[in-house]
């Protein structure tokens, strides 16, 4: 018996996201006595697999092939299930990232196993039953989910799961799986990716603006705030149904969902539905001259203020700290 945990790299660089879930995956392994096997896929070098032994993996499965360059969705699906049968693993981890949320399901399928998606915490642990943590509608609330099964399959949030250190010299293998053409019925041709951008999902401090910006034209001062703290920038979404802002930084229950340990909002009213989207958030910061703006009432921190004064006043002085 054992835990697999696939890593995901995006162009041989593994994210945070990975660590996280072999962090998280190496805390069950520990408690059931099992060793953890991570199982790469793509172009990854051998240092960087290495890597994977500082948060607990004992044995790491590396699938090399030219085939596999960009993610194919039925193909991978049916490495790691071939992996997990090998290995004898009856605990399977990945990230519930745009790559996992195809995986998860299509790996549970093929091994007839209990899926709990979008996990925000360890299982609770009970003989062979585990009761797992996890969002639910689309963000605006928790579940917990009992997998009663003897194969588990679980899809970790994002930044829901902190590193934790727990240095081990793995065993590196390469793995040949047994792939059909009917795996590669769907190719991705080509992935384009805006490499001079913190991915949202992925990122740990997010900066989002509403309708009090009063037009694109005044997006500087949110740019400014996210390139000082390191951070990913957001929108609403009658922001970016305006145009002021691309499709893909809008967050709510109709865009993205993102779990950060920092979401400020920059007049952002709150309302439902983009609170669906962001309310797994650890902490939230609003900055809004309404006082009786509803994001009020969830926010951890709040400023009654004119957010054109207010911003370029803590973007100061982040800079100065820094610089300090």
């Amino acid at each position: 018996m054992s835990v697999l945990v696939f890593v995901e790299n995006i162009e041989g660089k593994f994210k945070k996201s990975a660590f996280e879930v072999v962090s998280y995956a190496k805390t069950i392994a520990n408690t059931l006595n099992q060793k953890l096997t991570a199982i790469s896929i793509g172009d990854v070098s051998d240092t960087a697999l290495e890597s994977l032994g500082k948060y607990g993996a004992n044995k790491i499965l590396n699938v090399n092939s030219e085939k596999l360059k960009s993610f194919i969705n039925q193909a991978y699906a049916s490495i790691i299930t071939q992996a997990a049968k090998q290995e004898e693993a009856t605990i399977i981890v990945l990230s519930n990232s745009f790559s996992g949320k195809g995986l998860a399901p299509r790996i549970a399928a093929k091994m007839e196993a209990g899926l709990a998606d979008g996990a925000v915490g360890l299982p609770e642990i009970n003989e062979n039953n585990f009761r797992i943590k996890k969002t639910a509608f689309s963000g605006k609330a928790f579940a917990l989910t009992e997998l009663t099964s003897v194969i588990k399959v679980i899809a970790l949030n994002p930044n829901s799961f902190e590193l934790r250190d727990e240095i081990t010299t793995p065993e590196i293998t390469t793995f040949e799986a047994d792939l059909h053409s009917q795996d590669f019925n769907t190719i991705v041709k080509e992935i384009v990716r805006t490499t001079d951008k913190i991915s949202l999902p992925d990122a740990e401090i997010v900066v989002s603006g509403g309708r009090g910006l009063k037009g694109p034209e005044n997006w500087g001062i949110i740019e400014d705030l996210a390139n000082a703290l390191g951070a990913a920038t957001a929108c609403s979404k009658p922001v970016s149904d305006a145009g002021w802002r691309p499709h893909e930084e809008h967050v709510g229950q109709t865009g993205i969902a993102v779990s950060p340990n920092l979401y400020i909002a920059i007049g952002i009213s709150g309302a439902i539905q983009h609170l669906a989207g962001v309310s797994s958030s650890k902490t939230i910061v609003v900055i809004n001259k309404d006082p009786e703006a509803p994001f009020f009432k969830v926010a951890d921190y709040g400023i009654v203020g004119d957010a054109f004064e207010i911003v370029p006043k803590i973007t100061s002085a982040i800079k100065a700290l820094k610089e300090s």
